[in-house]
């Protein structure tokens, strides 16, 4: 990497990279690791699935109007023109229900659903006061695959596109929410019309266990039971029930019969796919479907992209969105620098449903960068050049974070090519800048590539540099 010929050219670093071009790293900037795992032959879906292009037709139609509303509030193609400017909560101002109402010949309320349905399946994306194309419009007619995944982000928001009914605890919503997928496994697993009286059994069941895993031992002195507080109502299941499945059959899952229930082609194909990816986390030596997020993370660390991606879109499909980010953004604010890179990863898979969350995060220091840069690619940068959207200073931390994890988790080698990876063009204006930003594992991080580098020169200047940061010495 470096010459002895010309002066200083000890101290002299090549031309800046981006991240992934030095290291073989995860998108966010974290390291990736190298090692391969046997893959199994890619499942076929159920008998009678219709083929991916008729799929993709019948996701269409479910979609029609809100790709209507999408290209009316934004024509242009790169969003550089909007026709409406969304208040803070996202939502069309009344103005512009009325105009989109004229216009594409649709009622007020029909346009707040197709309005609300194109931000769900990330047709359309708001920035600040601006509204811009998401790439599945972009994609729309052309590719099968896009709508598909666009079907699917719509198919995981049905109880936002269907809230549910006032005056219901929000606990009890939250737990029929999480028995869901139970209903819609016993409506695929039967391949035709089910009894709603069967589904509420299963419902039942399922909520009696989630409430039994959550039961905790009382410690501790324990109040009069003369002065308890008096019982909760009970919970009204077959009205959530009802609402259940009046969203899968608002995002086009099921069909509703007197007293039965049906999976569409579109929802059957949607309740497979969930379960094969349940089965790949469940088929693999970690098993990580049942691991906590930061374990899983742990357990994905030696799996090449395509394979951690698979046990990232396992693990979320066995949690609510809600509670899954929660859970990663949690592991990406502990002390391993690797798993912040790996839970920003997840993240990516997560997409749409994550951005608030990602947001928030945008405010803690050791999460910025990564979120920043999450936060471009989401918005259509090239992750190539989604660096950039960092300042020096975001850059320098993240050059540390990154050296931490490859100290902490890979070869020496590694960390000697890590400099590559700065965007600063020197050692010695690296070194100035790492001392300033103030990460709390620089020393370790110079250290360790003190101790790794072949060159004398460069080993001493870094050491001098680790000295005087952990004297408070200038």
């Amino acid at each position: 990497m470096t010459s002895r010929t010309p002066r200083d050219s000890r101290l002299r670093l090549v031309r800046p990279r981006p991240l992934a071009a030095a290291l073989p790293l995860t998108s966010q900037g974290g390291p990736q690791a190298v090692t391969h795992r046997r893959t199994r032959p890619a499942p076929r879906p159920p008998e009678g699935t219709p083929p991916p292009a008729e799929l993709a037709r019948q996701a269409r139609a479910v979609l029609a109007d809100a790709v209507r509303v999408a290209r009316w509030a934004s024509p242009s193609p790169r969003g550089a023109a909007s026709r409406v400017e969304p208040g803070r909560d996202g939502a069309l101002s009344a103005a512009a229900v009325q105009q989109a109402s004229g216009e594409l010949g649709l009622t007020p309320p029909q346009v707040r659903a197709a309005w609300d349905r194109a931000r769900l399946a990330g047709l359309i994306e708001l920035h600040g006061d601006r509204t811009r194309p998401g790439w599945r419009l972009r994609a729309w007619d052309r590719d099968d695959a896009a709508v598909l995944r666009g079907w699917v982000a719509l198919f995981d928001a049905w109880s936002i596109v269907h809230p549910a009914p006032d005056g219901i605890a929000a606990t009890a919503v939250a737990e029929v929410v999480e028995a869901v997928p139970q209903v819609l496994s016993l409506l695929q697993l039967s391949a035709g019309p089910v009894q709603v009286p069967a589904l509420l059994d299963l419902l039942e069941q399922r909520v009696a266990e989630l409430r039994e895993e959550r039961c905790e031992v009382p410690y501790g002195p324990q109040p009069d039971p003369a002065a308890a507080q008096p019982p909760a109502p009970a919970v009204p299941l077959p009205l959530l029930l009802d609402w259940a499945l009046a969203g899968q059959a608002a995002v086009g899952a099921l069909t509703l019969g007197p007293g039965l229930a049906t999976l569409t082609a579109l929802g059957n194909w949607a309740v497979w796919v969930k379960l094969e990816q349940i089965c790949v986390a469940a088929q693999s030596p970690a098993g990580n479907i049942e691991r906590s997020a930061e374990d899983m993370l742990r357990g994905c660390a030696r799996l090449t992209p395509g394979p951690a991606r698979a046990e990232y879109r396992a693990w979320l499909a066995a949690r609510t969105v809600s509670s899954a980010v929660t859970e990663l953004l949690e592991a990406a604010r502990g002390e391993d620098a690797l798993l912040r890179g790996l839970a920003f990863d997840a993240l990516r898979v997560v997409g749409a449903p994550a951005e608030s969350g990602v947001r928030a995060a945008a405010d803690d220091s050791s999460l910025r960068p990564y979120a920043l840069l999450w936060l471009a690619e989401y918005e259509g940068a090239d992750p190539e050049d989604a660096h950039e959207v960092l300042t020096r200073e975001e850059s320098t931390w993240l050059w540390v974070d990154t050296a931490a994890a490859v100290a902490d988790h890979g070869e020496t080698q590694l960390l000697v090519r890590h400099l590559d990876a700065a965007v600063q063009s020197t050692v010695p204006a690296l070194l100035e800048e790492v001392q300033a930003i103030g990460h709390p594992r620089t020393v370790q991080v110079l250290v360790a590539l003190a101790a790794a580098h072949p060159d004398p020169a460069l080993a001493k200047a870094v050491r001098r540099a680790a000295f005087q940061v952990h004297t408070g010495g200038v």
